[in-house]
């Protein structure tokens, strides 16, 4: 299990030097499902803490921005998404990001071979930045626990699409606004019209 602090995590993104702590106990004591997970885009708690506007002001040069959470219980990789933009990740809880890279995907097939897959320990309390090519999903908790992850991202992220368009090319990953996303056979997200691109097992922590 490779750190976020190590030399390897260097091509997905940085650890950044935030103050979490009001975040993170904020964060506890949101509500989340004893199984599977949640993902809030625009959380009215989290964008009242200091915090936020040093995300919106700094971290994100005065771009709107949104600050919600994912969590709850997940050991699965499922798909990888990417934005085209960075994601601030901030660990509420000891978890494990599940990581490739945008450049190793087929562009032909728009397939992605898993077992290119790096996994990275994010201790809690750290903020990290994953950059606009790194592909990632729900993190994973540690033996089996519950994780809780604070996601920052330019506002409309993952909000439904409003036109649709043709299915064509790179447009066939356009799952949400500002997100394109290939999923695994495994993961029943084809029922939602997700693009079944990832190829080999589906990793489980």
């Amino acid at each position: 299990m490779k750190s976020v602090n190590d030399a390897a995590f260097r091509p997905y993104g940085r650890v950044l030097p935030l103050d979490t702590k009001e975040f993170c106990e904020t964060l506890k004591k949101i509500s989340v499902p004893a199984e599977g997970t949640v993902y809030e885009p625009s959380v009215r708690e989290f964008e009242a803490l200091p915090l936020f506007k040093e995300l919106t002001d700094k971290t994100y040069g005065e771009m709107p921005t949104e600050l919600g959470h994912c969590s709850g219980h997940n050991e699965k990789l499922n798909a990888l998404e990417y934005h085209r933009s960075s994601e601030i990740d901030i660990a509420a809880t000891d978890l494990v990001l599940m990581l490739g890279r945008q450049q190793d995907i087929d562009p032909e097939t728009l397939t992605y071979d898993t077992g290119k897959v790096e996994c990275f320990f994010v201790l809690a309390g750290t903020a990290v930045e994953l950059y606009a090519t790194t592909l990632h999903f729900a993190p994973c908790g540690i033996d089996g626990q519950e994780f809780r992850c604070g996601v920052a991202l330019p506002r409309g992220t993952n909000e439904a699409l409003e036109n649709p368009i043709a299915k064509e090319g790179e447009d066939r990953l356009l799952f949400a606004v500002n997100k394109w996303m290939i999923a695994h056979e495994e993961s029943g997200l084809q029922k939602d019209g997700a693009y079944i691109g990832l190829k080999g097992e589906n990793l489980s922590l």
